[in-house]
Order: C-alpha cells, then structure tokens, then sequence
C-alpha cells in the first residue's frame, strides 16, 4: 500500500486485505459501501454463498432471481488519528453517551475494536469497528418533499415485491409516528443533559426500519453543544452542530408536523435568522475547500 489508509480518497477490498491487521484468508467476501465519508471507510461483510446466489441466480418457483446480497455486517476503518491510547479510549468513550439516552432501538450496535496499524515502518493506533447491517428507508431531513413525507416512507416501506403486495408484518404509521417522537425526544434529552448531540445532519446517517424505529448508523460523530452565540465546528471545520440541530428541526417538522417552537431553548439559539445565516456561509466555505478532496 502506497498512500495511508486514512488519507485515502476512498478504500475497496484489496485495500482493506492489504492492512497488516487482516488475515490473508477471511471467510468473508468484503465489498464497498455506497456510504463513504470524511470520516471513514465503510466495507460490506458479506456471505460467499450469497454474493455467488447474486451474481449467478436462483430459481424459484420457475423463476430466475438474482437476489442482492445482504450485509452480515458493516466494517469501518476510521481516519481519526491519535496521539495516544487515551485520545483514542476517549473516542470511544464518547460513543457510551448515545447508550445512555438513546435506547437500542434507535442506535446501530457497533463492536469498536483498536488495532495497531503498521505503514512505511511505523506503527499508529486505528479504531475500527464492525456494525450491525441496518436495513430500512434512508430519512433525509434534507428531502425536498415538504409535506407527507412520513406517509411516502412508510407506503415505500409496506409496498414490497413486483406486485407491491402490502406487507402485513409492518406496523401502521402511527406506531412509525411513535417511535419518530421518541427518537426525537431522546436527541433533545441528551442535548439539554449530556451537553452533546450525533450527527443528524449526514444525508444517511439516519435509517427509518420496517418495524418503524428509527436507527442512527454513524455513532462516531457526537459534537459538544453549547446555547452560547459562538458556532463550533468539528475536526474538519464543518459547522455539524449546528447542522444537526437544523436537521433535528426538520425532522420534527416534515415527520411530525410541528414547527420549531420560539420557546424551545434549543432552537431559539441555533435557528435564530442570523446564525442560520452565518452557519450556511460556513457550510459553503467548507464544500468549496474541499470540493474534489473526496
């Protein structure tokens, strides 16, 4: 491997097989994910038997299908670096407040493991982490669908297969509007107590299942939050505080039909006009200097 796995653009199987921490035969076929992002690399782990059922088909019922095979498990290399084991066990500390204020239901289980990663003769610590596979409709709180976006989630959810057979398994959409109102109640808890929000802001950062919970599959990124009129921004100079309250907002408003409330403390802060204003200058600097990096 020629360039480090962090500073990679993006990272397919052969680069993953290549690190010195994977064993040269893994019963698994790795392949990667649509997902990729500033903050690390997402690989399907996948059953050889599926991925063959994929690409050579099976007959059922008289009928020739290629079924798509489904992940047994996400695997992620993350590009933070670290300048010592306890930045790095301080990492992964941060992932135990989402347990506390959000329950199971509404997280992505992750194994987060830390591995010495070898290049060029130096060793570095790597955190990477294996996910439980989330499958549902991505929830977008930057859809431009304005109104009713609930109920085309939950119709594209209930409507399977080539006749669009409705799906008697799936719960009714208030039960999807139930649990939508905790996800949401639990996200304000942990900014009013815990000082700290995840990262609502990534287009798919937040799946919505067919049992109608709502998963959060990117538990790395959780900023600090403060109600004070100074606009933090991450590791990269992204403004995701502020975005993910916005996001936050949005969801509330297209999923529950309720407008951002004056006298919600949080929102009063960080949907004020012109902090909005200054968050989406800042947002624009940041995609204009890194346009091309990824």
């Amino acid at each position: 491997m020629t360039e480090d796995i962090r500073d990679k653009p993006s990272a397919g199987p052969d680069d993953i097989r290549a690190l010195n921490f994977i064993r040269a035969e893994i019963p698994f076929v790795l392949r990667r994910h649509f997902r990729q992002g500033l903050r690390s690399h997402v690989l399907e782990v996948l059953d050889p038997k599926d991925v063959q059922a994929e690409k050579s088909g099976l007959l059922q019922d008289g009928v020739l299908r290629f079924p798509r095979a489904r992940p047994l498990k996400m695997f992620r290399v993350f590009r933070t670096r670290f300048d010592s084991l306890k930045h790095a066990l301080l990492e992964i500390e941060t992932v135990k407040v989402l347990g506390r204020y959000l329950a199971p239901q509404y997280v992505a289980r992750s194994d987060e493991f830390l591995v010495h990663y070898v290049f060029k003769g130096a060793r570095d610590l790597l955190l990477c982490g294996l996910q439980d596979h989330v499958e549902g409709e991505v929830l977008d709180p930057w859809s431009p669908v304005k109104e009713n976006l609930l109920e085309d989630l939950w119709r594209r959810i209930t409507d399977h297969g080539p006749a669009g057979e409705r799906s008697t398994r799936i719960p009714g959409i208030e039960s999807f509007r139930e649990h939508i109102a905790a996800f949401l109640t639990c996200v304000k808890r942990m900014i009013m107590e815990a000082g700290s929000i995840p990262d609502l802001a990534g287009v798919s950062n937040l799946i919505l299942t067919a049992s109608g919970a709502v998963k959060l599959v990117d538990i790395n990124n959780i900023s600090p939050v403060s109600l004070s009129p100074h606009i933090p921004v991450d590791d990269k100079g992204y403004p995701i505080c502020d975005k993910s309250v916005q996001a936050l907002a949005l969801l509330e408003q297209k999923l529950l039909g309720r407008a951002p409330g004056r006298d919600d403390p949080i929102y009063r802060v960080f949907l004020d006009p012109d902090r909005v204003r200054d968050v989406k200058a800042m947002e624009d600097s940041f995609h204009k200097g890194n346009r091309g990096r990824w």
